[in-house]
């Protein structure tokens, strides 16, 4: 039996698929609320894999692929219907996941983010990180508040990718997106040549070496709102990696750089609902004096505190995210024991609303 791309793209949109997966050895599988779920049909063959794979590689990714053995790229699907792809060769032939991207962008206060990440999109300068694992909705929250700056603020944006997610079309400001291993061989030197293009905001899609986050951290500097991620989870964790991307010699220097450009950290991570959605649970750090001198001092282990403390800041505890969740019945108590960083902490506050209730 051979499998027609279009007809698996199409059953995965009409069963409401997250993702579509293709492995020698196994039908085209789908993920579903969760679980994965094989279409029915006979296994798919070396030969099936290889001719879906290479069916919709772009052509410039296929050097990537043979060299590297994997590769990464976005492309639509009945015009606003858009998957990202990871393409890769394992020891049985090639397969590859496809994964639906939300069709519209959701506005900042459906993902639940307070309103002064507002404020720090606005800025002039400043480093705001979006942070956490894979399939969190990282890029999600991205395209959200870089759709905002193009709804409200004028100026130039440069978004450096891999790949394109989400497409923006000019608004109130210039968009410009750039893919890395088409349009520019790295992010570092995407960010570099994005200095030079008159930019007012910098979306670095991944933050992934030293070098760019250097080029990320000076570009904060020295006047522009850039927007990154990083594959950590909770703001010390994820100051932290930075600092310790970095030779021993070099940390002082970048803990004081840090303290002075890094505006805010967003750590998340994705849950599933009772009545079978996704909603993100949020970590939020803004930048204060005090969380500015504690970076600066390398006392990031006491980070925390200044969370649980600046509530009205806007901060908020990846716990206490997930705790109002559950409060709203948004997400079961199992759902919430998955992600919480202080388990014995959360039964005993659990216990208490209950009785306040």
């Amino acid at each position: 039996m051979a499998y027609e791309m279009n007809q698996l793209l199409e059953a995965m949109i009409e069963n409401g698929a997250s993702d579509l997966h293709i492995h020698v050895g196994r039908s085209p599988s789908l993920r579903v609320n969760g679980t994965i779920v094989s279409i029915d049909g006979a296994p798919l063959t070396v030969d099936d894999a290889k001719a879906l794979v290479l069916g919709i590689v772009p052509p410039a990714q296929l050097g990537r692929l043979d060299a590297d053995g994997g590769c990464d790229f976005a492309f639509s699907f009945r015009q606003k219907t858009r998957l990202r792809v990871n393409a890769f060769r394992s020891h049985v032939g090639y397969g590859m996941v496809l994964r639906l991207l939300p069709s519209k962008m959701y506005t900042l206060e459906q993902l639940r983010l307070p309103a002064v990440i507002k404020d720090m999109l606005k800025r002039a300068r400043g480093l705001v990180l979006v942070t956490g694992p894979t399939g969190s909705g990282k890029s999600t929250t991205l395209a959200s508040m870089i759709n905002w700056i193009n709804e409200n603020e004028q100026g130039h944006i440069i978004t450096i990718e891999d790949p394109i997610e989400y497409t923006h079309v000019h608004k109130n400001s210039l968009v410009t997106q750039r893919e890395v291993g088409v349009d520019l061989p790295s992010f570092a030197e995407g960010v570099r040549s994005a200095l030079r293009q008159d930019p007012d905001v910098i979306l670095i899609g991944e933050m992934r070496d030293l070098e760019t986050i250097e080029a990320a951290v000076t570009a904060a500097e020295t006047g522009h709102l850039v927007l990154g991620t990083l594959h950590t989870s909770g703001a010390a964790r994820t100051v932290d990696r930075i600092i310790d991307a970095f030779p021993a010699s070099a940390r002082d220097q970048i803990r004081s750089q840090l303290s002075t450009s890094l505006s805010a950290v967003i750590s998340q991570c994705l849950l599933h609902t009772t009545d079978d959605r996704r909603v993100a649970a949020f970590e939020i750090m803004i930048r204060t004096d005090g969380v500015a001198a504690k970076i600066r001092d390398g006392k990031t282990y006491q980070l925390l505190t200044d969370i649980e403390t600046g509530g009205a800041r806007g901060m908020r505890t990846l716990d206490s995210d997930l705790l109002a969740l559950f409060f709203q019945g948004l997400v079961s108590e199992e759902e919430i024991f998955n992600y919480c960083q202080n388990p014995e902490a959360m039964r005993d506050r659990i216990r208490a609303g209950a009785q306040a209730r």
